[in-house]
């Protein structure tokens, strides 16, 4: 910002970091909006790159981090119409009109220590008030990825959400369906990762989103079969609270959500079949469930589809269909395998019977990982590099 500023740009401390800050919150990142072009950041800084098309940025990078560099955009915040393009440029003030929420409209001055407010944030913020910037309707209709937003802010926070702001959420629930996939899917991911997706998933599925978004997991969780699937991201968000913010990985996490519907399937094929299915049935009738809950609307990347079958199918070589008095415990040689491990752990939370079971499991995977051999190591890393492409 002091190297923006010393060539002739305003820069501030924008959105969500200055809104965490206020509310005494570690923000997850820090972002920044210049008067300077994404050109002219590009030629100040040797370690930024330029993304996007619909909406054009500055990364730039600071070891591991990156931070995210924007122009004061313009446009015209009545516009009856889905946002397709956003790269014109404007001042400070046209540009907090165009954000989505009072609380995320904040600028911060470093220099002189202030806060901007153009749009009444700051008081919102002190009320612990969620309201739109401009016409909820329009808003929501221009881009319908802040409905999700507006409930993940209220999950996270606790907020009140303005009466007229929440009836238009309801109003425009269906425009949800005009949005990209992956931005959405990108913040559903995101929300089971910071601590408040119980809370979330509940606020999704009370106003309708879950149903429209993925049916056949919106009647489960209307149904009261759903509590597992609730229960099992209860416990996700206390490891979040417990551990000072460690995430678990997202595979992992979507089969918090898939795995108590499998369950129930599998509960099903019991009554109706007179022998068991094997692993290679559960295998399929996994795929099944992936496909039935996440598509047409969600399309999961190879890499997901392949470690949530092997991660949900491996649970019942864990805990066989059928009881066996003794078995082998065979360890495969699949890159996926530590995280099915790490999810049977998971588990044992909810079912404590199951942690012996468990530690056996994890003595064998231990014992087997320090037999490999050091070719064999590189076999498997190179096996889930090719899994990954």
């Amino acid at each position: 910002m002091e190297k923006l500023a010393a060539s002739g740009h305003t820069a501030y401390l924008v959105g969500g970091s200055v809104r965490d800050l206020l509310l005494n919150q570690k923000p997850k990142d820090f972002d920044i909006s210049t008067s300077a072009k994404p050109e002219e950041i590009k030629r100040l800084f040797r370690n930024c790159i330029l993304i996007g098309r619909r909406f054009r940025l500055a990364h730039i990078r600071f070891g591991q981090k990156a931070i995210e560099v924007s122009t004061f955009r313009s446009g015209d915040p009545e516009a009856d119409s889905l946002i397709l393009r956003d790269n014109i440029w404007g001042t400070p003030e046209e540009d907090a009109l165009r954000r989505d929420f009072t609380i995320n409209g904040l600028f911060y001055d470093p220099a002189t220590q202030t806060i901007i407010d153009y749009i009444g944030g700051f008081p919102d913020i002190q009320k612990n008030y969620l309201r739109t910037i401009g016409q909820p309707h329009l808003r929501f209709r221009q881009d319908p990825v802040r409905m999700i937003r507006l409930l993940k802010f209220q999950a996270r926070f606790g907020f009140e959400i303005d009466p007229d702001t929440h009836v238009a959420l309801l109003e425009n629930r269906h425009e949800i369906l005009k949005s990209s996939q992956a931005r959405i899917l990108e913040e559903l991911l995101r929300m089971l990762e910071m601590g408040t997706s119980k809370s979330f998933f509940h606020l999704l599925t009370q106003h309708g989103f879950t149903q429209l978004l993925m049916p056949l997991l919106g009647s489960f969780l209307e149904d009261e079969k759903g509590n597992e699937v609730f229960s099992y991201l209860e416990e996700v968000d206390a490891h979040y609270h417990q551990s000072g913010g460690a995430k678990y990985e997202r595979p992992l996490l979507l089969s918090c959500i898939l795995f108590p519907m499998l369950q129930h399937r599998m509960r099903i094929h019991y009554l109706q079949r007179e022998k068991l299915p094997h692993l290679g049935e559960i295998q399929n009738e996994t795929l099944s469930l992936m496909r039935e809950t996440f598509s047409p609307f969600f399309h999961l990347s190879r890499r997901m589809r392949m470690q949530l079958t092997f991660i949900l199918t491996a649970q019942y070589r864990f805990t066989p269909l059928e009881k066996k008095k003794k078995y082998r415990l065979r360890i495969p040689r699949d890159p996926t395998f530590a995280l099915a491990l790490r999810f049977f752990k998971l588990r044992t939370c909810l079912e404590p019977g199951l942690f012996q079971m468990w530690e056996e499991w994890n003595k064998a995977f231990r014992e087997h990982t320090c037999a490999l051999t050091a070719p064999q190591k590189k076999d498997i890393s190179s096996r889930f590099r090719h899994h990954a492409s």
